[in-house]
């Protein structure tokens, strides 16, 4: 059975009916592949991938750069395919993107909303980028997403966390993989009140931008609705190195937790000053004093080392994953293999997210049989998929954010290896993850091709 439809877009489509987790093919008409900005008339189709190569979140940067190279390289048919094997769309062929072979640019955002989209206009004007990637900061996620916005260019947001990505921020040609703050307030808060009561007082310390502000107010909104109260909350430069002056105050503050709203080396560099302080051997109110870190990375867990010993956070997707087994994860198994072939060490959620949002595209635009902006965006919509490491997966069209299982983790006591130090404690399902996509304001607004 088939059926025709018209999108919201005035773009008339005709795809076979298919249940969740199944690819819809696509055809588009003429009138959808007019003119577009960086229309690849060429053999070969450009890729931009803008990533933090400098600043707080390098070793973020350099974890994507390896996985956007492995994306590549199975698109264009080379090493063992890695989830293109297992993903639920068989679009993909090895035959680069609708025949043309695979090329990239790169940029260094060096964590800064100005410099990433300075380099990602010059991928655009200068390069002839069809598409943009990459990011390791949600300030640099909204800012380079605006631009890709006027330029007519999709943005593929890489690691972004803030609510704002696809809330009061939200562009038609941005799409994000990524969860975000509020998954992680709403899947870490049944894990705390477990562990530590519904009785306790929290000091938080947060990064001075977007991300920063959603995470916070995520963490306290839902550990505040299940009795805990925040006694304070301060603001800390991104560039901070030194956080002595800021964890100082926090044992005579009357706290009984610090949540660190950091990530990267902000974080490796607060929990290294909290624990240098005593905090994690130090008691408040009666109780074990505790830290929790609500983003998590296996690059900060190495980053920090020990520290991370029994502290809780949230993370989008863990190489250890395989270990679970199952159906539900054989695109985990699949990416760890290939890339811990390729490069020697499992990867990061970082390089997962960026690898997943390549393959994304690409099979979008296979599947729309274009590369218009315009075309692929319809294809995005509303997908239904699986295969990818995190089980099954929406992209919802009302905001185009992503909705899969959130993971809470833990760090490990007695690590095996220097790989091996966070410890998968929950699955949160999809469900209790979900909000209403209104509740974040902002105006979705409609695709643009550019030229």
């Amino acid at each position: 059975m088939s059926k025709t439809t018209v999108s919201r877009r005035g773009v008339l489509k005709t795809g076979a009916v298919a249940g969740a987790g199944l690819a819809v093919p696509t055809i588009f008409t003429a009138s959808s592949v007019s003119a577009f900005t960086n229309d690849p008339t060429g053999s070969s189709v450009t890729l931009g991938f803008n990533v933090p190569q400098t600043g707080p979140y390098a070793d973020e940067g350099a974890d994507e750069l390896r996985a956007y190279e492995l994306a590549v390289e199975h698109l264009n048919g080379g090493g063992d395919g890695g989830m293109m094997n297992t993903f639920s769309s068989k679009a993909l062929n090895g035959a680069g993107i609708l025949g043309k072979k695979v090329e990239y640019v790169t940029g260094d955002t060096q964590t800064k909303p100005d410099a990433a989209r300075a380099s990602a206009r010059s991928m655009i004007e200068k390069d002839g980028a069809v598409m943009i990637t990459g990011g390791s900061s949600s300030g640099v996620a909204v800012a380079v997403q605006a631009l890709c916005q006027e330029a007519g260019i999709i943005f593929m947001a890489g690691l972004t966390h803030s609510n704002d990505t696809t809330g009061k921020d939200k562009k038609a040609n941005g799409f994000r993989h990524f969860f975000n703050s509020y998954m992680s307030g709403a899947a870490l808060a049944p894990i705390l009140a477990d562990n530590y009561g519904k009785d306790r007082k929290a000091y938080h310390l947060t990064a001075d931008y977007n991300w920063g502000y959603t995470t916070e107010e995520a963490v306290r909104t839902s550990t505040e609705a299940m009795g805990w109260e925040t006694v304070a909350a301060v603001k800390t430069p991104l560039a901070q190195t030194d956080f002595s002056s800021y964890v100082a105050p926090v044992l005579n503050s009357g706290a009984d937790v610090l949540v660190l709203n950091h990530y990267g080396g902000n974080m490796v560099n607060s929990l290294t000053s909290a624990v240098q302080f005593g905090l994690r051997a130090a008691e408040a109110n009666g109780k074990n004093f505790e830290i929790i870190v609500p983003l998590y990375s296996r690059l900060m867990a190495r980053g920090a080392g020990k520290n991370v010993a029994g502290i809780f956070g949230s993370t989008n997707w863990h190489w250890s994953l395989e270990n679970v087994g199952g159906a539900k994860y054989a695109g985990t198994n699949a990416f760890v293999q290939s890339f811990g072939q390729k490069y020697g060490f499992p990867p990061s959620q970082a390089a997962h997210t960026v690898y997943c949002q390549t393959l994304l595209y690409a099979d979008a635009v296979q599947r729309a049989g274009s590369f218009n902006p315009c075309a692929v965006a319809e294809a995005l919509e509303g997908y239904e998929f699986d295969g990818l490491g995190n089980g099954p997966t929406l992209y919802r069209a009302e905001d185009h954010q992503c909705f899969k299982d959130v993971l809470v983790v833990k760090g490990k006591e007695n690590p095996d290896n220097e790989f091996d130090l966070l410890e998968i404690v929950d699955v949160t399902p999809a469900a209790q993850v979900t909000y209403d996509a209104s509740i974040f304001g902002g105006e979705l607004g409609s695709c643009n091709p550019g030229a």
